[in-house]
């Protein structure tokens, strides 16, 4: 059986911790954030873990992670 290859876009977009779960950059940081509030500026400044349906999809694109 060949190797399996980690697709790179995957890679560079989503991170796998140490206990198993999946972590994302929150959307929307780039600009035009100068007009959100304290509170949207906050959140976006944290990461996400991603739900369990898009966890199969991502592990599938990660098998050496």
């Amino acid at each position: 059986m060949p190797k399996l290859k980690t697709h790179q876009a995957t890679a560079k977009r989503y991170k796998k911790t140490r206990t198993g779960k999946i972590i994302k950059r929150t959307s929307g940081q780039n600009h035009f954030n100068a007009r959100e509030n304290g509170k949207v500026g906050r959140n976006k400044k944290s990461d996400v873990i991603t739900s369990p349906t898009l966890n199969r999809i991502i592990q599938i694109n990660l098998p050496n992670n």
